[in-house]
């Protein structure tokens, strides 16, 4: 009769956090609460789209970690 060995799971595995999709939570954000996270870098806009997006950044938190009100 074969009894099969027990694998041993570490005590260590419980606290690996999970993997979650960014972009996933960004659009479940958007859709649930309407908010916008973007990267001013993101290759899926375009040059118009990327600098809106920059500036409204620059505006709202100003520059190099000035706060504009």
């Amino acid at each position: 009769m074969k009894v099969p060995t027990p694998q041993y799971r570490c005590p260590l595995g419980r606290l690996q956090p999970d993997v979650h999709d960014v972009d996933v939570i960004k659009q479940r954000g958007w859709r649930d609460q309407h908010i916008l996270v973007v990267n001013a870098d993101d290759e899926r806009l375009d040059w118009m789209e990327r600098e809106l997006v920059r500036q409204i950044g620059e505006r709202l938190y100003g520059t190099e970690g000035r706060r504009h009100g």
